[in-house]
């Protein structure tokens, strides 16, 4: 039964959530850009020799007055040294952090901000650019008089651009339906799991008051944002700010990324279990409890089926029945990907041709996921403490 109740219960709250989300805050007018103070764009960047150049040129353009590129190469292998050093003669607001050796998006980041000269930082993947008017809707967020004071951080929204393979365009329709609609719904409810490293502003003062990003673990996104809220700075989701990236586009690729990101958030839920001590912490309760939840139904939903296949080869059970059962459930996923394409159109013209590819979600990524998670458990439980979580060349798409 849980397995069946949990996906459409949630799945059902993310579209109210969403919905509500976008009626109370989405449609009303951006806040006014009133004060326009320095910010500094962080880029951390291992093996980026293809990438870098094209992500600084579109971040040396943005619609906003005051601002510095951080390019942090994180000891790559390849030519990013050489690269970067050749685009720091040619724009002016590039400045390059080289570092020899690997150690860590995280530890890039933490030498990025003490070279910073901004009070506000973005951080953004190397392969990624921003919306030429993304800080615009960022920034006022922190700056707003009587409503940025207790604001830390400030998540955008990631748009896939890559869109040329079955694994692209299903997960440019997940970022929609899954990623931004359950951040509309938790940002509603006041606490977040976790803001997009590929996009997020933070402020300063409010890194150095939770103690800055983790870097001994695998996603220091979500490790940052419970540091935050733990401390009590408010974590906003902007979905005006809009950030282009690329994704896997092979399977190898694909588990390679998921298996980081369900290690690292398995390694959150054990390192901040203490919630549950602090009764002032008891926000972030129902975030905590939803994600032990999802991992519950991933186990759950695994081991049924391979019951199910065994008892059916067996002939002691009919198909049928379960077969129903798991088309509620993929019609009601198709209609989280229909009303969350919709709230996403307004940012992304051409989203919702892609809607068709949507049905391999709940055909493929299920039983993916599933098995990430199972792999992922062991791997994060035995794996060593403090040291350097180091990185490996991500997969950049097979094609732009």
């Amino acid at each position: 039964m849980y397995v069946f109740w949990y996906p459409l219960i949630m799945s059902t709250f993310w579209i109210i959530g969403g919905i509500l989300f976008y009626h109370k805050i989405e449609k009303k007018p951006s806040l006014p850009i009133n004060e326009t103070p320095m910010v500094s764009i962080l880029v951390p960047c291992y093996n980026e020799e293809n990438t870098i150049e094209n992500t600084v040129e579109r971040l040396d353009n943005l619609n906003y007055p005051s601002y510095e590129i951080i390019a942090i190469n994180d000891g790559s292998k390849d030519r990013t040294h050489d690269v970067l050093e050749e685009l720091s003669r040619n724009y002016e607001k590039l400045r390059v952090i080289q570092l020899k050796t690997n150690a860590g998006k995280a530890n890039a980041l933490y030498l990025g901000l003490i070279a910073s000269k901004g009070e506000f930082l973005v951080g953004i993947d190397a392969d990624s650019y921003l919306d030429p008017d993304a800080l615009n809707y960022m920034i006022p967020h922190f700056v707003t008089p009587n409503y940025g004071e207790r604001v830390g951080a400030v998540t955008g929204n990631p748009r896939v651009r890559n869109r040329n393979s079955l694994l692209a365009r299903i997960q440019l329709c997940e970022f929609s339906s899954i990623i931004s609609l359950i951040k509309r719904t938790q940002r509603l409810l006041g606490k977040v799991m976790t803001v997009s490293g590929v996009v997020v502003a933070f402020r300063k003062s409010a890194l150095i008051d939770c103690g800055l990003w983790d870097r001994d673990l695998m996603t220091e996104d979500i490790g940052v944002t419970w540091k935050l809220q733990k401390r009590f700075w408010d974590v906003r989701y902007e979905p005006r700010a809009i950030c282009w990236m690329l994704v896997p586009e092979t399977l190898a690729g694909l588990w390679k990324q998921r298996v980081r990101w369900a290690q690292g958030g398995i390694e959150v839920l054990i390192r901040h279990w203490d919630i549950w001590l602090d009764w002032k912490n008891r926000r972030l309760i129902p975030v905590y409890l939803e994600q032990i939840m999802s991992i519950i139904w991933s186990i759950a939903w695994l081991i049924l089926f391979v019951l199910i296949v065994v008892q059916i080869l067996a002939g002691k059970l009919s198909f049928f029945p379960m077969f129903w059962q798991g088309q509620y459930l993929a019609l009601l996923s198709l209609i989280q990907f229909v009303v969350a394409m919709l709230l996403d159109k307004r940012y992304d013209e051409k989203l919702l041709r892609y809607y068709l590819w949507a049905i391999w979600y709940p055909t493929f990524y299920w039983y993916f996921n599933a098995i990430v998670i199972v792999y992922a458990i062991p791997k994060t439980i035995f794996s060593k403490r403090g040291k350097f979580a180091t990185w490996d060349s991500p997969d950049r798409g097979l094609s732009l």
